[in-house]
């Protein structure tokens, strides 16, 4: 049921063999150990193999260990993302398959004003060597490649995104999730959008403003891509008072697109609250 346990606690030891050291309290401090267990486990499995994964040593890089069983003998196997010039001295990970698709999640400080304290999830898709064991995974910055496409033609969550830049989501019982805190020169990028060959030339959105609104400028593969349509965002009266604005496109849609919604309005003042949009 996710919140209680069938049959209590088990501890296991660290030691040498299983995670490089012994537990904290029986380490020597003149040994130097091959490598040492610190924080932040992520536990898996594939096929017959459970995987430990695991921050070691400080400043922080991924190891595991690998075992037949969840209560081991555990076996260390060494780094997944050794130390690297992550912008940040602490590294915690996470391992999901999705469509057939093995990612890798870490800790980066690489974004504007990021840092150890105040680090951001990135991801790296990788593959499992042939004896199922984990290869060296490297940080970079080029993002995963895409695993399918957006149907733009039913609702999408203002909040699906690829990238955005000075934005913050909010919720509430009665709205759900939606976009808030839209300043001029914010915007929201979302990949592989899918328009087909009938193509779109209406675009809906539903908004509030407390103030005088502002302006959503919907362009294509760029956030100074080509503008094929402004959405004129009204005041409301609230910021929790919607209204559903519909215009028509400058040019039939066709394709597939990376869509950039980029905000403009008056400098300084939050403009206006976004929470669904939809192509016709």
């Amino acid at each position: 049921d996710m919140i209680s346990l069938k049959n209590g606690f088990k501890t296991i030891n660290q030691t040498v063999e299983g995670f490089g050291a012994p537990n904290p309290q029986e380490r020597d401090s003149t040994v130097k150990y091959v490598d040492n267990y610190t924080e932040g486990p992520w536990l898996t499995k594939r096929g017959d193999n459970y995987y430990l994964l695991y921050a070691a040593q400080f400043p922080e890089h991924i190891a595991y260990s690998m075992s037949k069983s969840i209560n081991g003998p555990w076996k260390y196997m060494g780094h997944i993302m050794p130390p690297e010039n992550t912008n940040s001295f602490t590294n915690h990970c996470g391992v999901i398959n999705y469509k057939g698709n093995d990612y890798f999640f870490y800790h980066t400080g690489h974004l504007p004003n990021g840092g150890g304290f105040a680090r951001s999830c990135a991801v790296e898709q990788f593959h499992y060597n042939a004896d199922g064991t984990f290869p060296i995974i490297h940080h970079t910055r080029e993002g995963v490649k895409p695993v399918g496409t957006l149907n733009p033609y039913e609702r999408v969550e203002a909040e699906t995104m690829a990238f955005s830049q000075g934005l913050k989501t909010d919720w509430n019982a009665k709205t759900g999730v939606y976009v808030s805190e839209i300043h001029n020169g914010d915007y929201i990028k979302v990949r592989e959008v899918e328009f087909g060959s009938k193509g779109a030339t209406e675009f809906v959105a539903m908004t509030a403003s407390a103030l005088r609104g502002g302006n959503i400028e919907i362009r294509l593969d760029g956030q100074e891509g080509e503008l094929v349509g402004i959405v004129r965002v009204e005041g409301t009266g609230g910021w929790e008072e919607w209204k559903e604005n519909t215009i028509t496109l400058n040019q039939k849609l066709t394709g597939k697109h990376d869509i950039y919604f980029v905000f403009t309005g008056r400098k300084g003042p939050k403009l206006f609250n976004f929470d669904y949009w939809m192509f016709k």
